[in-house]
This record gives structure tokens, C-alpha cells and sequence, in this order.
């Protein structure tokens, strides 16, 4: 996978996207300086990403719904009475998406009845990140049990940015892509290029997510048992 690349070491190649985030940021969102781009946090090592245009990997899509599943199932095993199966998420590294991404969560709490998502400033399921990246938006894990979704300011300039939040937030809850689909397909991603500003689920895909937190969850929980 490709990454950030220049001649230099770590810590240039990190100050360098920082760079470039801050000028992409104000010319594509029309914003301040984002906060991430001026703070020293880097984004996560990641082994396997599933992203909004391009080719599709779909060990990466479960590798990322897994990691996601396993922290919402640990909170519910020490919680058993909870009634709701909340996800929560972080912003604090996506600040110049703040708003796309609760307009995000909230077209999925209103779409399916077995998960909802809950944004939190404290320990999170998942975390937003944004910056630039050749790749463009994209949903990755790590491989070791974390997850995080990554908004990149050129794409987001380009494609309708909530669909494009909405769409990496699928794969939160555990759907692929198929850019194959069509517009009324959220998953189908930049598929249907950039004249596509549809940012709901179709009844397929709502289906999909309820029923995958509805056996998932259960047998996350069972497997959390076994080994806790």
C-alpha cells in the first residue's frame, strides 16, 4: 500500500503531510487551519484499508468491522443489562469534518435499529483522522485489534464529503465495497463518480448491518467469553 513518501526520515515525512494538510484544508473546506493538521499526532499504522475509490480488499473490510466488534463486545460483556449496542467514535483528529460526520451518524442511526453510533471526546470504538493521502479516503485497521476512518481533503473536495463519510462509516458497521453498484448503493462508493450525492444506505445494505449486529454482536460476546 502506498503511503506518504519523500527523501527524508519519519519525522520530516510526518511535518510534511502536516504541511500540505493545512493549505489543502483552507482551499478545499474553506476553514481555518485544522486542528489535527497543526498538532503533532500521526495517523495509525495500518495493515489493511478499504477505500472510497479503487480496488477493493475485502480481508481488510472484515479485518476492520472485527476489530470494531471486538471493542463494542467487550464493553457489553462488563455491561450485560445495555440494552442499545452503541459504537462510539472520536473526532478530536478529524476537526474540519465535524459536521459531515454527524450528518454521517446520524443517516445510519435513522436507517438501521440494532447498532447505533455515538460520537465521545474519551476512549472510542473507532477514530476519525483526516489529512491528504494519494489513496483518498479510506476505512483501515491496524491488524491488532484497531480501527480508524482517514478523510482526505482533496476527495472530499471532489465527491459529495458526507456520502464519502457515510460510506467509510459502513464499513465501520461491516459492509464492503462495490463500486460497481450504483448511486442509490452507498457502498458502491466513487463508483458512480462525482456527480453521485447520495449519502443513504439502500434497504439492502440497512438490512445487511442489522442483521450482521444482530448475529455478529452475539457471537463477538460468546467468543469474549470464552477467552475473557
Amino acid at each position: 500500500m502506498t503511503s506518504f513518501r519523500t527523501s527524508t526520515g519519519p519525522k520530516n515525512r510526518r511535518l510534511l503531510a502536516l504541511a500540505l494538510g493545512v493549505g489543502l484544508a483552507s482551499a478545499a473546506l474553506g476553514t481555518a487551519s485544522p486542528a489535527s493538521a497543526r498538532s503533532t499526532a500521526t495517523i495509525p499504522a495500518h495493515s489493511a484499508t478499504a477505500g472510497y475509490v479503487g480496488s477493493s480488499e475485502k480481508t481488510g473490510n472484515k479485518a476492520f468491522f472485527d476489530a470494531v466488534l471486538k471493542s463494542v463486545a467487550k464493553r457489553q460483556a462488563a455491561q450485560p443489562t445495555l440494552k442499545v449496542v452503541t459504537v462510539y467514535y472520536n473526532t478530536a483528529q478529524a476537526p474540519s469534518f465535524r459536521s459531515q460526520i454527524s450528518s454521517a451518524a446520524s443517516i445510519w442511526n435513522s436507517s438501521v435499529s440494532n447498532v447505533k453510533l455515538q460520537a465521545t471526546t474519551g476512549s472510542a470504538d473507532f477514530s476519525y483522522y483526516e489529512g491528504n493521502d494519494s489513496r483518498g479516503s479510506y476505512a483501515s485497521t491496524d491488524g491488532h485489534g484497531s480501527g480508524y476512518i482517514f478523510l482526505d481533503y482533496t476527495q472530499n473536495r471532489q465527491y459529495d464529503s458526507i456520502r464519502v463519510a457515510a460510506h467509510e462509516t459502513g464499513h465501520v458497521l461491516g459492509l464492503p465495497d462495490h463500486y460497481s453498484g450504483p448511486c442509490s448503493e452507498l457502498m458502491s462508493g466513487g463508483g458512480p463518480g462525482t456527480s453521485c450525492t447520495n449519502r443513504y444506505p439502500n434497504s439492502t445494505e440497512r438490512a445487511r448491518v442489522n442483521q450482521l449486529w444482530a448475529n455478529g454482536l452475539t457471537k463477538a460476546l460468546a467468543q469474549v467469553a470464552k477467552t475473557g
